[in-house]
């Protein structure tokens, strides 16, 4: 019997953390499979803040990436604590400014620059059936969803960059622990007759959660609101309470109505809970992106903690592979004071907003005591809230 193709690693997830750690380890001279499953549906209205641009730089690939396509953020507008709107620039920022992404077209260069950089890349490709063999390598089978059938792979040591599920890392034993529930209700409206020219985001709490909202690279602009499932927006149906709601906010409905507001259709879901593994790597393989910890996206660092897990995962799995026991430990220890570290921010964040203070959406954010909402890279929430980063 022909025997499985062999790699040092296989990296589940085509998204920013896959695209980071088969970058890193291909870049240290690893053979690397990039399994991109390309489920769900495409992800809108995400943003890059300015530091990013650094660890893009670190991989190699800064101006690839974000070339043309993506929309420049030169800062973002909260009303958040008061009723008063509030802007903060990014002119005096040592980075630059941030990015409104095309996600699928950011997520489709990372993916060209693994490949370009010597991974093996496999688009709409799933992970399934991973088996540890007695040999200490792993065994998986991936199933192209295009119809291409099934085929077998072996390889040393597996990345679990498949997102919230964290597939292979909950399948190896891992246990998956949320801090809160956290709900996006999203859509996009149309392009307006007249192209605005504010690009800066906006962030306007009220009193069941906060909503969010930014012109995409399209157009179109993405309004989100953020709530618990049981919450009243959250439990409603259809698109009428929505756009009362909407159109009840003071500053967001004045960037939304010009986008058209009469036929909207309903709003889509999204999860956007906390949430982390209690172990970022095991027998293996080591988790990276939201797979090893998701967040809340009022931080506006999703995609920028993505980079940096991943970049930091591949950096650790090659080392271990090199024989460092400590490496894994070490990686996990970035997480754990990240995640630490969010915390602070994150309850700080939501302790301005005391408008509300017996309402249950915060009153459930101000009861929280331990890091289980999660945390990225070490920052610190700003004073002055930003989204859109997941």
């Amino acid at each position: 019997m022909t025997p499985a193709p062999g790699y040092d690693v296989v990296v589940a997830g085509g998204g920013p953390a896959g695209c980071a750690a088969a970058l890193a380890l291909v870049r240290a001279g690893r053979t690397v499979l990039l399994a991109d499953a390309g489920t769900g549906p495409p992800k809108t209205g995400e943003a890059l803040v300015s530091v990013g641009r650094l660890l893009l730089a670190d991989l190699g690939i800064e101006g690839p990436v974000l070339g043309s396509g993506h929309l420049p953020c030169h800062g973002n507008l909260s009303a958040w604590g008061s009723a008063a709107l509030h802007a903060v620039d990014f002119l005096h920022d040592p980075y630059g400014h941030g990015w409104h992404l095309d996600r699928p077209l950011f997520d489709r260069r990372l993916r060209a620059a693994a490949h370009a950089a010597g991974a093996d890349v496999a688009e709409h490709t799933v992970v399934r059936r991973p088996s540890r063999q007695p040999d200490g390598t792993w065994r998986l089978t991936l199933c192209d969803r295009t119809g291409g059938g099934e085929r077998t792979v072996r390889c040393r040591w597996v990345v679990d960059a498949t997102g919230r599920r964290a597939a292979i890392a909950v399948r190896s034993g891992a246990r998956r622990c949320t801090g809160d529930r956290l709900t996006a209700l999203h859509l996009l409206l149309d392009p307006a007759p007249q192209t605005p020219t504010d690009g800066r985001s906006l962030v306007e709490s009220d009193e069941d959660g906060w909503w969010y909202s930014a012109l995409l690279p399209s157009r179109h602009r993405l309004v989100a609101y953020f709530t618990d499932p049981d919450l009243p927006l959250a439990a409603a149906r259809g698109p009428e309470r929505f756009r009362d709601r909407l159109l009840a906010t003071r500053h967001l409905s004045r960037q939304a109505r010009p986008h058209g507001l009469s036929t909207l259709r309903p709003p889509r879901r999204a999860p956007a809970h906390s949430a982390h593994l209690d172990r970022v790597h095991g027998d293996g393989w080591t988790a990276a992106g939201d797979a090893a910890a998701a967040f809340d996206p009022l931080s506006s660092q999703g995609i920028l903690t993505a980079l940096y897990t991943g970049l930091s995962a591949g950096q650790a799995v090659d080392a271990r592979l090199y024989g460092d026991r400590a490496a894994l430990a070490d990686y996990a220890a970035k997480v754990a004071a990240a995640r630490v570290a969010y915390h602070d921010g994150h309850r700080a964040v939501h302790a301005q907003e005391t408008r509300w203070a017996d309402r249950p959406f915060w009153a459930r954010r101000q009861r929280t005591t331990g890091p289980g909402c999660g945390g990225c890279q070490g920052k610190r929430l700003s004073a002055t809230p930003g989204a859109g980063g997941r």
